[in-house]
C-alpha cells in the first residue's frame, strides 16, 4: 500500500526518487495519460490490477514523496526501461547490500542463502603487490569496483548457505555462523582418498527437518552424516533420497575466528 511521508530525511529521499522518475518519464516524452494507459496494458497482461497507476497517483509519486507499491514500482521500471533494483535504491532500499547485511543475521538453523547481486572486488593493485607473499591486502588495493554476480539466462555455478548459530556439527573446522559456498555439480560422495580432515570433502545436505553441513559416507541406500570428532553433535544415518538429499559439496567458507 502506498504511503505519504512527512518532511524529514525519508521524505527528502522519496522526493528525490520522484524527481528521478519524472525525469525518466520526460526523457521518453511520455505524458501522465501515456503512463496510465501503459500500466493498464501491463495489468491486463499480468492479470493483476495492482500494476495500474492512475494519473493522480503518478503525480503524487513524482511531486509529493509518495512511495509506490512494489507492483507500481515494477510498472514504472518496465515503462521507463529502468533497473528496478536501482529504483528501489532511490527509495533507500539498498538491494545490492542484502548479501553483506544478511551475514549479520545467520539464524539458529543451517539454511541456504540467496546469492549476492553484485560483488565488490579489487580492480587495481599497488605495483609492488606480490601474490606469492603474505601481505595486508587492503593496503595493496588501489581501487575497488563492482562485479555483477549473475548473468541473464545463465544458471549460477554456486549457491550459498549459512551454518546456523546453533549448528556445531563441524566445529572447530567450520564454526557456527559461517558462510558456505556450495557447488551443486559435485554430487559424488568420496568415502576415502583424502590425506587429512582439511582435504576431506564436506557436503551440504537437505534433510526433512532442515539442512546439514557435514562429512558424508555412503552405506548402500543410507547416507551417513559424520560430525567433526571434536564436536558434541551425534552422527546421523538417513535413507537417501527419502530422508536426505545431497545438495552439493562445500567448496568455500567465510568464517570468523573470534566468535563474534
Amino acid at each position: 500500500m502506498s504511503a505519504q511521508l512527512q518532511p524529514g530525511p525519508s521524505y527528502d529521499h522519496c522526493i528525490s526518487a520522484g524527481l528521478h522518475l519524472r525525469r525518466a518519464r520526460e526523457r521518453l516524452q511520455l505524458t501522465y495519460r501515456d503512463v496510465e494507459h501503459a500500466t493498464y496494458e501491463l495489468a491486463m497482461r499480468r492479470g493483476r490490477s495492482e500494476f495500474v497507476i492512475h494519473i493522480s497517483r503518478l503525480a503524487e509519486i513524482e511531486n509529493r514523496g509518495v512511495t509506490p507499491s512494489l507492483h507500481k514500482l515494477y510498472s514504472l521500471s518496465i515503462i521507463y526501461h529502468l533497473d528496478p533494483l536501482e529504483v528501489m535504491n532511490w527509495y533507500g532500499v539498498p538491494v545490492s547490500d542484502h548479501f553483506r547485511e544478511g551475514a549479520n543475521y545467520a539464524g539458529a538453523a543451517t539454511h541456504p542463502a540467496a546469492p549476492p547481486t553484485r560483488l565488490r572486488v579489487p580492480i587495481r593493485f599497488d605495483p609492488g603487490f606480490n601474490p606469492a607473499r603474505t601481505d595486508y591486502l587492503t593496503r595493496m588495493v588501489e581501487s575497488w569496483g563492482y562485479l555483477e554476480a549473475g548473468l541473464p539466462n545463465r544458471q549460477a555455478k554456486y549457491f550459498f548457505a549459512y551454518v546456523g548459530l546453533e549448528d556445531h556439527t563441524m566445529e572447530p573446522l567450520i564454526r557456527a555462523g559461517s558462510l558456505l559456498q556450495v557447488d551443486p555439480k559435485k554430487q559424488q560422495i568420496e568415502n576415502c582418498g583424502w590425506k587429512n580432515e582439511y582435504e576431506r570433502p564436506i557436503y551440504f545436505v537437505d534433510v526433512r527437518d532442515g539442512y546439514r553441513c557435514a562429512w558424508c559416507l555412503r552405506d548402500g541406500d543410507r547416507l551417513i552424516l559424520q560430525p567433526h570428532p571434536l564436536s558434541s553433535s551425534p552422527p546421523q544415518s538417513l535413507r537417501c533420497p527419502d530422508e536426505a538429499q545431497l545438495i552439493g559439496q562445500v567448496v568455500g567458507v567465510a568464517m570468523r575466528l573470534d566468535g563474534a
